[in-house]
């Protein structure tokens, strides 16, 4: 039987030290390895040599990788296409995905993710080539204020970058305080009504007896104090994204009309009897889990299959502490910005304790708790003293006498927790790095 024919992946880097790294790491696979020591060679080497896969850096020299990215996909559509970056911000990881990259790495490199990355990118382009589509889009991004360099925040990112171009219904979960309404954002402001309005409305802040009118409008005389006709948001939004936080609290009659708008593009106003067409997107948001409200009749189970068309599950902080560090500059910086002055720096100390606290209101409480130290702050740095008092007796070691009180957690217990987390949302796997195989592992070792 003859070998299979070599596929083979372009790399285009300014760096000759990559080139070589790429050369040894595949020496062993049947894939050849062709350079380019920047964008403009590596188009001429694109048309010349026809690569399965093409790997780019973001940033080389004075080239933005972006553009390059753009280039390619006007002279080869459907090429696929990795994009490396030494610097993971949200506004770089959402454009690539929306310009239609293939997905993208971070340096320096986890080799054994890499070569999976590279295994399932030659996978696609062999799929390509028995004329499966692949279809992409290209526009301009926006990173929405969001902030984190974490592989689970990268993960969001690609999520983001994929769904905004399309006119999907999107659900986003996650606890309080993780920024739900700041995806919501982003998705609108990368997608083809981002022209048009965004509005968010917070389904559990409004009275249940009047948040039928806020959603669908109501006719003149239609109840009692209904003086005029009213508008509602899914009129006023029509052409644009409408945000429908604490989805979960939705009392279970609008959600019977909230269906017929995602079914049938058309709503009833309350009192009328005339259908109104309206095009809006629905971005949903909830804390809570709508596929056991849904078990426990508390949530309409056929809306739920609707809203989770596409859904986006966002880490709480505890589990991407490594993000603190740039979210504090953020917060400080924004903080500056918005009282003429403040804190500059923050000191070793203090900036341990909050890399060290588990955030059980996530983002939110990170942003009051560096506004707070803001305002206690003697000078330009930003001390522990400044700090919440909760943060402080946390990073505190217990006493012997409340050691003696914390049941010991063994290892069954733990593993147990992770499968039932993964039950409720199989996305936990995605975000700690997990295989079914492994959750299969960890079924056995929590019995």
């Amino acid at each position: 039987m003859p070998d299979a024919p070599k596929q083979k992946i372009l790399i285009i880097d300014d760096e000759t030290d990559v080139h070589y790294s790429f050369e040894r790491l595949l020496a062993k696979d049947n894939v050849s390895v062709v350079t380019a020591a920047d964008g403009q060679a590596g188009l001429r080497v694109l048309q010349k040599e026809h690569p399965d896969v093409v790997v780019m850096d973001i940033r080389m020299g004075r080239e933005n990788g972006l553009d390059v990215l753009r280039e390619i996909r006007r002279v080869k559509p459907r090429q696929i296409v990795i994009m490396m970056t030494a610097y993971g911000t949200s506004q770089t990881a959402i454009e690539a995905m929306k310009l239609g990259a293939f997905d993208y790495t971070l340096k320096p490199f986890e080799i054994p993710q890499l070569k999976d990355l590279l295994k399932r990118a030659l996978r696609a382009a062999q799929e390509l080539n028995a004329d499966n589509l692949l279809t992409v889009s290209g526009a301009a991004a926006d990173a929405g204020g969001i902030i984190g360099s974490s592989s689970a925040m990268q993960q969001i990112y690609k999520l983001i970058g994929q769904v905004a171009p399309t006119d999907a219904t999107v659900l986003v979960t996650g606890e309080s305080g993780t920024g739900k309404e700041l995806v919501a954002h982003a998705i609108h402001a990368n997608s083809k009504r981002s022209h048009a309005l965004f509005m968010a409305i917070n389904c559990a802040a409004i009275p249940e007896n009047l948040l039928e009118s806020e959603l669908f409008g109501h006719e003149k005389g239609s109840f009692t104090g209904a003086m005029a006709q009213r508008i509602g948001r899914f009129e006023q939004c029509d052409g644009g994204t409408l945000f429908l936080d604490e989805i979960g609290e939705m009392p279970l009659a609008v959600q019977s009309k909230l269906l017929r708008v995602l079914q049938d593009g058309e709503l009833l106003r309350v009192g009328g009897s005339k259908p109104v067409k309206v095009s809006v997107r629905i971005i949903a948001a909830t804390n809570r889990n709508l596929w056991e409200a849904s078990r426990q009749r508390q949530f309409r189970e056929d809306l739920f299959y609707r809203l989770n068309v596409f859904s986006i599950n966002l880490p709480p902080l505890r589990m991407r502490l490594g993000d603190v560090g740039g979210l504090v500059t953020f917060f400080m910086n924004k903080w500056r910005r918005r009282n003429n002055g403040g804190p500059v720096k923050i000191s070793e100390d203090a900036l341990a304790i909050l890399t060290s606290y588990s955030w059980p209101g996530n983002v939110r409480e990170l942003e009051n708790s560096i506004q707070r130290a803001a305002v206690l702050a003697n000078g330009d740095t930003i001390t522990p003293k400044d700090l919440p008092p909760e943060l402080t007796a946390a990073a505190q070691p217990p006493a012997d006498d409340d050691l003696a009180a914390v049941p010991e957690l063994t290892v069954s217990a733990a593993c147990r927790v992770i499968v039932q987390a993964a039950d409720r949302d199989p996305q936990i796997l995605k975000q700690l790095g997990l295989t079914k195989a492994s959750l299969e592992k960890l079924k056995v070792a929590a019995e």
